[in-house]
């Protein structure tokens, strides 16, 4: 994992549950080619994803090229204010988004209604995984397999299959 600057600007910050759905099916390219000079994280969530790893979920080296971001003190002291319900990872990404005018990239319900109270753009897995058939990377069989072997690994979706978005998105 490589440290970046103190300061990324309009960041792209990927929360434990985008960075352990990619990192379970081997795939992180599709979150960053995405967003190629904006996706990073922190380095709470990088530990939450860590013990994810050591628990076999997926490889620990999944990340290695993934930009950490320092936080400033204005952030983290803007991220120790926010609901102690949602996770540090959580906290620290949505603290940066709000400060830096980035996305937050999750699937955890309760954080994406914060992020959005604090008008945030959001961005999840499923988002992730419809724009990726939409820029061609992936076709939309290969998409809903995607999407079928998350959900057998774990993954809450909110939806079974790809299908009605990508109808409804052309």
């Amino acid at each position: 994992m490589d440290a970046t600057d103190a300061v990324v600007s309009r960041p792209v910050l990927l929360d434990n549950t985008v960075l352990s759905n990619f990192a379970f099916i081997g795939r992180p390219a599709l979150v960053i080619r995405r967003w190629p000079d904006a996706v990073c994280t922190t380095a709470q969530v990088l530990g939450e994803f860590l013990v994810g790893a050591a628990r076999g979920i997926a490889a620990a080296d999944t990340w290695k090229t993934l930009r950490i971001v320092q936080l400033t003190a204005a952030e983290a002291d803007f991220a120790d204010r926010l609901p102690p319900g949602l996770g540090d990872g959580e906290r620290t990404c949505i603290a940066v988004a709000v400060h830096r005018r980035g996305v937050f990239a999750s699937d955890d319900l309760a954080a994406r209604r914060v992020a959005l109270r604090l008008g945030v753009t959001i961005a999840g897995t499923v988002s992730i995984l419809v724009e990726s058939v939409q820029r061609g990377e992936v076709d939309r069989g290969e998409a809903n397999a995607i999407l079928g072997t998350m959900i057998a690994g774990g993954y809450r979706s909110p939806i079974n299959r790809l299908d009605p978005l990508l109808e409804e998105r052309g």
